[in-house]
């Protein structure tokens, strides 16, 4: 066993792939991030398949798809599939496995196979459990006072985190992953999951933060020609749910507020790199960096995710082997399309351990690779479908049957919407046939032989969220529980 290699396998929450200093963003500061790249691969082709966190942290649980783990719309009530996970993978082949942070499972306690898991899940026990952060707060003497800054969690209000710095929840699951590596049994390998909850709002950093970024450097939003004609329902939908008149000023504070949580989380990763470095782990220790999906920032006048744009399901993909490992090459970029299914075969691969058949994703490493992408993400006028062979990517509404291809080669910005176009006709219609392959439950009312049909979409008033986006209160006394099937903080 001591010639298998340690594992720390690091997910952000609402991190899109572009904002790495090393993929060419012009604000953002990653340095730990960027040196990570230089010892390493990065995959700058790398999909959340549902670009939504329950749906898909199950596929990197899992190594599954959507389809083959049940999930495509956000189910908080819903138990993880009975699949092998990548953690009790890891505990079958001797692997102490421990997790610290996010897990978005239910019920929450359920430790998806690994040794134990202490939880930070953004405040809800109204679910039944008290996570492991709420109760440092509580022995801390500020118990129930994580929120009181006032933000939302699935907003882009900002401001300053409002209590010492030690207690933030990025500084909280650091600590506490340092803390468990120092706590290894030495006589066996280990697999570690890192899992923070930030970038993802509340837009809380530390002020020290805030102050690296000057407010006139921050880029602004993306524009594109067709975001200002007719939208598909789900894009109305987002519009109605997160009003965007916002000044350029506001939407760079917002994105200034993002970009702090980002550079927070970059410079905690030197935390655990030097707890590694210090235990003589690092040179045999596999490094993956990843996030559950991207956010718009009011790319095209569009927030949060839920959708295929770049901003919203590109995902920073970083791998870095055992110091001297062949199979992952160093200060490179690999363009290969990888999705979220694909972490647990890599890094089993990675270990010499095997990789269970029920897993649809394939290795990150190695001469394996896919020609198309297919993605999904909800089952009612929000639906949305991806088809992308690297190179051109088609997304479908099935409301009113809208499609949109982009050539990422040419138009990375994704300004100009080629469906349709007489020279791009045999590409839509061989990605066309990407959504007819994989179609499956509702999708296949929306098919008609080989074509696609959609539905009808409906037009509709949206009202007033009642719910402030999930907003969150004092949590001492805790709040009642309440029914775990209730979602709230997005448009539907």
């Amino acid at each position: 066993m001591k010639n298998q290699p340690n594992v720390l396998f690091v997910m952000m929450d609402q991190w899109p792939g572009k904002l790495l200093r090393a993929a060419g963003h012009p604000a953002i500061l990653t340095p730990t991030l960027d040196h990570l790249a230089r010892l390493g691969t990065r995959f700058p082709r790398a999909y959340s398949e549902c670009p939504i966190c329950i749906p898909a942290r199950r596929t990197v649980m899992t190594g599954t798809s959507p389809q083959t783990h049940g999930d495509r719309e956000f189910k908080p009530a819903q138990e993880m599939p009975a699949l092998p996970s990548v953690a009790q993978c890891f505990r079958d082949g001797g692997y102490q496995a421990y997790a610290v942070g996010k897990m978005h499972v239910y019920p929450q306690r359920d430790r998806i196979g690994f040794d134990d898991i202490l939880l930070a899940e953004e405040g809800r026990p109204q679910l039944g459990a008290v996570d492991d952060y709420d109760m440092y707060l509580a022995e801390q003497g500020v118990a129930g006072t994580q929120f009181l800054h006032g933000m939302n969690n699935n907003d882009y209000l900002f401001r300053p985190w409002h209590l010492p710095e030690q207690m933030h929840v990025t500084n909280w699951t650091t600590r506490e992953a340092a803390r468990m590596i120092k706590r290894r049994d030495p006589r066996r390998p280990a697999f570690w999951h890192v899992s923070y909850t930030h970038p993802h709002p509340p837009l809380v950093p530390l002020a020290a933060y805030m102050d690296m970024y000057e407010l006139a450097h921050v880029d602004l939003p993306q524009k594109a020609q067709w975001a200002d004609g007719a939208l598909p329902a789900a894009l109305q939908a987002t519009r109605a749910h997160w009003p965007t008149q916002f000044r350029d000023h506001e939407l760079q504070a917002i994105r200034r507020a993002f970009y702090a949580l980002c550079t927070h989380i970059d410079h905690q990763l030197r935390v655990l790199i030097g707890t590694l470095r210090e235990e003589q782990l690092l040179d045999n220790t596999v490094i993956l960096i990843c996030s559950d999906h991207g956010d718009m920032l009011g790319d095209f006048g569009l927030w949060a995710k839920r959708v295929f744009y770049e901003g919203s399901a590109q995902i920073p993909m970083l791998l870095v082997g055992t110091a001297g490992d062949p199979r992952v090459a160093a200060n490179h970029v690999d363009h290969r399309l990888v999705g979220l299914q694909d972490v647990m075969p890599t890094l089993l691969s990675l270990a010499g351990l095997p990789v269970p058949s029920t897993v649809d994703g394939i290795p990150m490493v190695g001469e394996q690779q896919r020609q198309t992408l297919y993605g999904e993400c909800k089952e009612n006028e929000l639906a949305t479908r991806m088809a992308h062979d690297g190179r051109h990517k088609l997304i479908w509404y099935p409301a009113g049957n809208h499609l949109q291809l982009f050539d990422l080669q040419e138009d990375p910005a994704e300004t100009v919407n080629l469906a349709g176009v007489a020279g791009y006709r045999d590409i839509q219609q061989r990605l066309e046939q990407v959504f007819v392959e994989n179609a499956w439950g509702i999708d296949r009312e929306w098919i008609a032989g080989d074509r696609l049909v959609g539905f009808p979409a409906e037009s509709k008033v949206r009202k007033g969220d009642r719910h402030f986006g999930g907003q969150r209160g004092m949590h001492y006394p805790l709040p009642p529980l309440d029914d775990p099937t209730r979602t709230v903080g997005s448009p539907g």
